[in-house]
């Protein structure tokens, strides 16, 4: 099987695990990655840190992010700019003005200054122990990663929940590994 179509039938799959798992902890998700914060070896001076605003089924960070910024934290959230390009991000605070952008996803406006994260925070649609994930194969996050980490050190954190993790997910050679994945249940480091 192509990866392409071994990719395809994994987001099916794992788009109806991670919708079975939000409808039963939507409510308890979020908070509890908000208690837990991030791990334990990003606890000393805060940076810049990404979220993201939560698409169809996805984990909210946006209690975490509330957490963080009250830390010291400055927060931004992702924008798409265009198709096959890495994404940008603009400093925003939960509560902050927002417009839609690309498939109607909350963006912070134009006028919001442009940041590059030390820690970014990755939805997903699956992922495995060794950092891999499956995403909506836009390659967007991909990316941004390899972009990012050319420039500087990042930490990449999946954000999921632990319904969503399999065995392995498909993988391509641009595939970017995470570096952690956060869940309701806990915070592993990868590989």
């Amino acid at each position: 099987m192509e990866l392409a179509e071994e990719k395809r039938l994994a987001r099916q799959a794992a788009g109806r695990r991670r919708a079975e798992a939000h409808a039963a902890l939507k409510d308890v998700a979020g908070e509890a990655l908000a208690t837990r914060g991030l791990p334990a070896e990003l606890s000393g001076t805060p940076g810049i840190v990404s979220g993201f605003m939560p698409y169809k089924s996805e984990i909210t960070t946006l209690p975490l992010l509330t957490r963080l910024g009250a830390e010291g934290w400055q927060t931004c959230l992702p924008v798409v700019v265009a198709a096959d390009q890495p994404l940008l991000f603009r400093a925003w605070a939960p509560g902050g003005p927002l417009v839609p952008g690309v498939w109607d996803i909350p963006v912070p406006p134009e006028t919001a200054p442009e940041l590059l994260p030390d820690v970014l925070l990755v939805p997903m649609l699956a992922f495995d122990p060794l950092g891999y994930r499956l995403g909506y194969g836009g390659g967007f996050y991909d990316r941004t990663l390899e972009k990012l980490r050319s420039l500087k050190k990042v930490v990449a954190i999946g954000v999921a929940y632990a319904a969503q993790m399999v065995d392995g997910v498909p993988r391509g050679e641009h595939d970017a590994p995470l570096d952690h994945v956060m869940t309701e249940r806990e915070t592993f480091a990868c590989g």
